[in-house]
């Protein structure tokens, strides 16, 4: 096959030449003029071209070719030194199949060519009922944006169509360690990783990032290193493909399948595979990006819910939720407590010990809090060294037992960076139950009042604002209550 490599840059013209002159028929050109005139005079299979040149870019080229009803379906792969987005951007909206940024490894280069130019031949190849396949799985990924669906509906399809005993999806991971991410013979969403050692076909198409095909597993030399793993094994071929296209983005996936069949994998099932892997890449990568995205997209929701202190939720989403709890608890005559709290003679610790180690103490007391609580409670720093806790469908009582707890805890905790001191805290407790209150906000001033009695009442304890009784943690046990 026929590929034409165009690049001002002699020396890295040299370089591509070097990379595949082994494996096709290499044409060159330094210029976008001289690659218009050699392309009608050639009809080359591929083209390299190289975006930034002087007079006619790469772009301009690719163009000009893609309008052309005689070359548009030459492959073009454009090449850049920068891999900005408007660069690729421009690129594919010219019509281009693939987008090479420089630096580009040997084996990268001749890996994204051979896959283009195997296209054409591995469609030839396939019968009606393979072409249906192809489009039935293209439809069922194109519906849904979940990366693991789409790689089970990839191993499904090839097991079911073709003569596979085992198909896989492999992924890369940190320390070079395989992850299986999806097989026709694992439930779905289960992982199993893998030692790479026990798997040299793999290795392989890492290394060289070209398809690997085994036949007689057993006997061949490339396997002699794991063959008492493989002795008792079903299969006697393999066949390894990587799903290339932008690894940074979508990271390093293959597309692994086993075959029982003794003449090994046929020229049918090679390019089955091939296209498959071709039809997904675009999907995956779109599901991915979507994925990564509504997770940077909640990341950046929950920091602007969050203190940035302690973790806790802050002040604004404290009073959202409020509303809305205090909504449901009135339309369904449920209970809801509120506990406010601050820490006792926060000042002193500030001025004795610094504010860098009182933050410390607020970071701790955020941890604290979070491990008393429930998950249903929504616990938020609610100014300064001050915080509130809403206790959904809770009432006195059980606001009462988990205030108790909490003032216990963290009169138990002892600070490295106080020398060991501990901290104590006052809390208050309102409850809005049987309609005794008209708003959310008297069920904060209702606790905030209750808090300011405990401070009044010597600290370090727990008041109640609906009967405005203090109750220390000792009392509390023995359900003795004493009047401030």
């Amino acid at each position: 096959m026929k590929i034409l490599l165009v690049d001002d840059d002699n020396f890295f013209r040299a370089f591509m030449i070097d990379a595949l002159e082994s494996h096709y028929q290499i044409f060159e050109a330094d210029n976008g003029e001289d690659a218009l005139t050699m392309i009608r005079d050639i009809s080359p299979d591929l083209v390299v071209l190289d975006i930034e040149m002087p007079k006619v870019s790469g772009i301009e080229v690719c163009k000009a070719l893609k309008q052309n009803p005689r070359f548009q379906g030459i492959p073009v792969i454009l090449v850049s030194s920068h891999d900005q987005k408007e660069y690729v951007y421009s690129g594919l909206h010219a019509g281009a199949d693939d987008f090479l940024a420089k630096p580009v490894s040997p084996s990268e280069l001749l890996a994204r060519v051979d896959a283009h130019l195997k296209l054409k031949s591995d469609y030839t190849l396939c019968g009606e009922k393979d072409l249906r396949l192809l489009l039935e799985l293209t439809e069922a990924i194109s519906a849904t944006r979940n990366p693991l669906l789409i790689l089970q509906a990839i191993v499904e399809k090839i097991s079911d169509a073709t003569e596979v005993s085992r198909c896989s999806i492999v992924s890369l991971g940190a320390n070079d360690e395989l992850i299986v991410k999806a097989s026709n013979d694992l439930p779905f969403g289960r992982e199993i990783r893998l030692d790479m050692d026990k798997y040299p076909e793999i290795r392989e198409v890492l290394t060289t990032k070209r398809t690997v095909i085994i036949n007689d597993v057993k006997n061949a030399p490339e396997m002699q290193s794991v063959a008492e793993q493989i002795r008792g094994l079903s299969f006697n071929s393999i066949i390894v493909i990587p799903i290339l296209k932008k690894d940074s983005v979508i990271g390093t996936f293959l597309l692994r399948a086993a075959s029982p069949q003794i003449q090994g994998i046929s020229t049918r099932l090679q390019s089955l595979c091939q296209l498959i892997a071709n039809v997904s890449i675009n999907a995956l990568e779109n599901a991915i990006l979507i994925e990564t995205m509504k997770n940077t997209q909640d990341y950046l929701e929950q920091r602007a819910l969050r203190d940035g202190l302690t973790g806790l939720y802050n002040h604004q989403y404290f009073y959202a939720c409020l509303e809305r709890e205090f909504s449901r608890a009135s339309r369904y005559g449920l209970p809801l407590s509120c506990v406010l709290f601050d820490i006792d003679n926060f000042k002193d610790i500030n001025d004795r010990y610094g504010h860098v180690k009182g933050d410390e103490v607020l970071r701790c007391l955020g941890r604290q809090i979070s491990g008393v609580f429930r998950e249903s409670d929504i616990a938020a720093r609610y100014g300064g060294e001050e915080f509130a806790v809403i206790l959904p469908n809770t009432n006195s009582d059980g606001a009462g037992d988990l205030a108790s707890r909490l003032l216990t805890a963290i009169r138990n905790q002892s600070y490295a960076h106080l020398d060991g001191n501990n901290i104590t805290v006052s809390l208050g407790v309102s409850t809005f139950e049987n309609g005794n209150l008209t708003s959310y906000n008297r069920l904060v001033i209702a606790a905030d009042d209750a808090m300011y009695k405990a401070k009044a009442a010597g600290k370090d304890r727990v008041v109640f604002a609906d009967n405005l009784s203090s109750v220390s943690p000792e009392l509390r046990a023995s359900k003795r209550v004493l009047n401030c």
